[in-house]
C-alpha cells in the first residue's frame, strides 16, 4: 500500500513506523527539516519538507499513486486542505484527517466532512477518543485497559495480576474448568516487559499483565476472579480543565450517577468557561501541584485523580503527589513513551497514551479485509483485532481445533447474530461472523489475509 503521512510528530511518527514495518510504501511530509531528517535516519520511509497541503508537495510525494493520505499535523486547517487536494488534483482514494477543534465536530455539522462538501473518509479527534477511553477505566476500576467491541457487547480489558490474585499460578487449560460458565479467554500476556500468546499450558504470575476477551455481562465478575474488586469512584478530582476533562465531567453529568466532580484548571479564562459549561461540577482555578490547593480540593478524601493537563510532567507528579496525600487511585495522560516504561515506579495506577489511542483509529482503516476495529497493544507488539468472515475465509467451516492457526494468534471471542460465543475446539466459524482475535504485530498480515475478499467471492 502506498500512503503518504502528513505530519511527522508523535503520531505521525508511529504511524510510519507501523507500516513501514509491514513493508507498506510510506511517505511523510512535514514542515520541519529536523523532524524529517529524524524520520529518514531512524525509518524506511521516504520524507519531503514542505508543507502537506501544497499540491507541489504531495505531487512530489507520490500522491498521484497513493491509497491513502493520512493527514496528522497539528493544524486542523492544514489537515482539511490536505485531504481536499489530495482528492480534488490527484484522487486519492481514502483521506484521513485528525480534527482537534470541537467546533467541526458538532452534531449539526455532521454533513460537513462527506464527499459533496469536504471529501474526508475518516475523521479522527483524539481528544474526544481519549476522552472516551477515560469514561471507560472509570467505569471498570481495577482494569488498566478497555476496549469495547461486537456492538459493545465483547469487552476487551487489561488486568494487573497481584500478589494475591486467585487465578495466578494455575494453567490456563485448569480455569476453564473451574469455571466452565464464564466466557472470558486470555489471549495475551505481558510478562517482564515481553508481550507474548498464551497457551493452555502456560499460567499466570504475579506481575503479569493479562489481556482478557469477555462478555459486556461479565466483564466485572472476571476482574473479581483475577482480585479486582475496587470499588466504582464517587469522588474524582480532574486536573485539567481542557476539552478532554470538560468531556468526561459533562458526560459523568448527564450520567447522573452519584459522583462528585472537581477540576483544577491552571487558565483563569479557561476555569469560569468550563464552569459556565457545568451545572454540578466545581473547578478550582490554580496549578494542580499547589498541595495547598490539591487539600483544599479534598484530594485525601477522593477516590479517583484523573491527570489531563497538555504537560506530561504535571499529569505525573500531581498524579503521585494525590496519592501521596491520599487519593485512593490514579489514572494520568501521558504522551512521552519514555515516561510510560516507568510510570507504575512513580506511583501512577494507570495511563491513557493518545498516541495509541490514534495510531489504533488509523489502523481499522489501514488494515486490508474486513476489519471492523483494532487496538493497538504496547508500542506496536501486537493487535485487538475484530474482523468479519466471508464465505472465501479459510476459517470458515473448519472447527478451530483443525484450523492450522499460528502460534502468535488467539481466538477470545466471535460475535453472532447478537451472541457472544466462547470460541471452543469443536465451534465452526460461520459466514458474517465477528471474530476478536489477539495477533502479535509479525502475525498481523495473516490476519489480513484470513479476512480479505478474494476473486472468488465475486
Amino acid at each position: 500500500m502506498r500512503v503518504i503521512i502528513c505530519g511527522a510528530g508523535q503520531v505521525g511518527y508511529g504511524i510510519a513506523e507501523r507500516l513501514a514495518a509491514e513493508a507498506n510504501d510510506v511517505s511523510v511530509i512535514d514542515t520541519s527539516t529536523e523532524l524529517i531528517r529524524s524520520m529518514r535516519d531512524t525509518l524506511d520511509v521516504r520524507g519531503f519538507v514542505g508543507h502537506g497541503a501544497h499540491p507541489e508537495v504531495l505531487e512530489a510525494a507520490g500522491a498521484a499513486e497513493a491509497d491513502m493520505i493520512i493527514a496528522v499535523t497539528l493544524y486542523d486547517e492544514v489537515n482539511i486542505v490536505a485531504c481536499e487536494v489530495a482528492h480534488a488534483l490527484f484522487n486519492v482514494p481514502t483521506k484521513i484527517a485528525r480534527i482537534r477543534a470541537q467546533s467541526y465536530l458538532q452534531p449539526h455539522y455532521r454533513d460537513l466532512f462527506s464527499r459533496d462538501h469536504i471529501p474526508i473518509d475518516v475523521i479522527i479527534s483524539p481528544e474526544l477518543e481519549v476522552a472516551e477511553m477515560v469514561l471507560r477505566r472509570i467505569g471498570l476500576p481495577g482494569a488498566t485497559d478497555v476496549v469495547r467491541f461486537g456492538d459493545d457487547k465483547i469487552v476487551m480489558i487489561a488486568i494487573e495480576c497481584l500478589e494475591e490474585c486467585p487465578v495466578i499460578n494455575t494453567p490456563l487449560a485448569q480455569l476453564s474448568e473451574l469455571f466452565p460458565d464464564l466466557p472470558s479467554t486470555v489471549v495475551g500476556i505481558v510478562r517482564d516487559d515481553h508481550l507474548f500468546v498464551p497457551h493452555s499450558v502456560d499460567q499466570l504470575f504475579a506481575g503479569d499483565i493479562a489481556y482478557v476477551v469477555t462478555t459486556r455481562e461479565q466483564v466485572r465478575r472476571t476482574l473479581g476472579l483475577f482480585g479486582h474488586e475496587e470499588q466504582l469512584a464517587n469522588r474524582i478530582i480532574i486536573a485539567g480543565g481542557g476539552n478532554i476533562g470538560l468531556y468526561v465531567a459533562r458526560t459523568l453529568e448527564k450520567m447522573k450517577s452519584r459522583t462528585r466532580v472537581k477540576i483544577i484548571e491552571q487558565s483563569g479564562d479557561r476555569a469560569i468557561s468550563v464552569a459556565e459549561g457545568l451545572e454540578r461540577t466545581l473547578v478550582l482555578k490554580g496549578s494542580a501541584l499547589d498541595q495547598k490547593l490539591m487539600t483544599e480540593a479534598e484530594v485525601q478524601d477522593a477516590d479517583l485523580m484523573i491527570a489531563l493537563t497538555n504537560s506530561d510532567q504535571v499529569n505525573i507528579l500531581s498524579s503521585a503527589m494525590a496519592k501521596q496525600l491520599g487519593c485512593k487511585a490514579n489514572l494520568a495522560l501521558i504522551n512521552t513513551p519514555a515516561y510510560q516504561g516507568f510510570s507504575k515506579t512513580l506511583g501512577i495506577d494507570a495511563f491513557v497514551n493518545p498516541r495509541a489511542v490514534t495510531i489504533s483509529r488509523v489502523l481499522q482503516h489501514v488494515r486490508r479485509g474486513r476489519i471492523r476495529a483494532v487496538h493497538s497493544i504496547g508500542v506496536g507488539q501486537g493487535e485487538i483485532i475484530e474482523a468479519e468472515a466471508l464465505d472465501t475465509s479459510p476459517l470458515v467451516g473448519v472447527a478451530l481445533r483443525d484450523l492450522e492457526l499460528p502460534d502468535n494468534l488467539r481466538i477470545g471471542a466471535i460475535y453472532r447474530n447478537g451472541e457472544v460465543i466462547r470460541p471452543s475446539g469443536g465451534l465452526k466459524i460461520k459466514s458474517k461472523d465477528r471474530v476478536v482475535l489477539f495477533a502479535l504485530a509479525d502475525a498481523v498480515k495473516q490476519v489480513e489475509q484470513m479476512f480479505r475478499v478474494s476473486l472468488e467471492f465475486f
